[in-house]
């Protein structure tokens, strides 16, 4: 069996992700939910002879000694993919990600305005954060294109891999994949702070030293967006500044209250219609206040400020799901199943 033919299956279902591995069937992720494909089962063969298919002799070399590889590629007729072989019990397994060739506007996402003219900002600290499949990396993308647009400035990506190609507008983009144009986010970050930059896009601050790079780039005039896991902007928070040893969270804190821009907590719903899924977003902005409670260490106090925070343009979990719920766009079973406070939905308070 051919990749393309497994590919043409998965596209022709509209799923976002094909996996394959070895003793199951090919299945797909449609909406969110995973469907086994109408195929053999995939065999060892099977799915050795799918490697040379997609990865260089390089590659197949770095699979056999890290038993896991992740990248981009692009698949002739099929579009492109974010592609992540990886070594189970019974064999190899692989997971083939859809990446869109058109860069979505803010609209076309259903995400919130405000996000227009956050990245706009001269300097400062962007954080997306939530789950793996949460559209981070779609976000981050339209707010690059946003910026391309609208600044004359120099945007220099570091990327694990890179995942949507932009090409160079009002603004010059240089777009860095980790593996083939530099070794680490580290070192790239750190040559980043002497290429000129303006705008410094970081897949995702995964250790210290990235993140302690990443505040140092926006304390010094440029403006970082990066991601991170966690399921609330509170945590994201949280997540920064534990990474630090236990003497230097008292300077995070303070580095953090001056150079944090805003943290957007995203996650991808169900629609109602069970034909799509939609981003509800929470958004926290470093306004005065908020600075205030980083600053002393009463980040438990943000979500009363967020939530009151409608003019600033903040809004809570609960706030999005409860306006997603009137429009009709999810239902109650959804909102109640990922909502902070699930009392609310159930009572039929909100």
């Amino acid at each position: 069996m051919k990749i393309d033919e497994l590919l043409n299956y998965a596209l022709d279902s509209g799923a976002s992700d094909l996996h394959l591995s070895v003793g199951s069937k090919p299945m797909v992720r449609i909406n969110g939910t995973m469907h086994p494909l109408n195929l053999e089962i995939m065999t060892k063969e099977l799915m050795e002879s799918i490697l040379p298919q997609v990865l260089s002799d390089e590659q197949v070399s770095k699979f056999r000694k890290e038993k896991e590889i992740d990248f981009s590629a692009k698949m002739d007729g099929k579009g492109r993919f974010r592609v992540n072989f990886f070594s189970q019990l019974n064999g190899i397994a692989g997971v083939f990600r859809t990446i869109p060739d058109i860069i979505k506007s803010f609209e076309d996402l259903g995400i919130p305005p405000i996000l227009k003219d956050l990245c706009l900002r001269n300097r400062g600290l962007i954080l997306l954060t939530g789950p793996t499949g949460s559209g981070k990396s779609t976000t981050l993308a339209t707010m690059v294109d946003h910026i391309n647009e609208n600044r004359s400035c120099h945007i220099i990506t570091i990327e694990d891999p890179v995942e949507y190609f932009h090409s160079s507008n009002s603004s010059l983009i240089n777009q860095r994949e980790l593996g083939a144009n530099t070794h680490s986010f580290s070192n790239a970050l750190r040559a980043a702070l002497r290429e000129d930059p303006d705008v410094i896009l970081v897949g995702e601050m995964r250790d210290l030293e990235t993140t302690s790079l990443s505040l140092t780039a926006a304390e010094t005039g440029h403006l970082v967006m990066s991601t991170l896991h966690t399921s609330s902007a509170v945590k994201a928070i949280d997540r920064v500044i534990d990474i630090y040893p236990e003497g230097q969270k008292t300077q995070v804190r303070s580095m953090m209250s001056e150079s944090l821009v805003a943290v957007i907590a995203q996650k991808l719903l169900p629609t109602r219609d069970g034909k799509g899924r939609v981003p509800a977003c929470e958004v926290m902005i470093a306004t005065t206040a908020i600075r205030n409670l980083i600053r002393e260490d009463r980040i438990y106090q943000i979500p009363s400020l967020m939530q009151s925070g409608g003019v600033e343009g903040m809004q809570t979990l609960d706030q999005e799901l409860q306006r997603l719920l009137s429009q009709g766009v999810i239902d109650r079973a959804t909102a109640e199943a990922v909502a902070d406070n699930p009392k609310l939905f159930r009572s039929n308070v909100l």
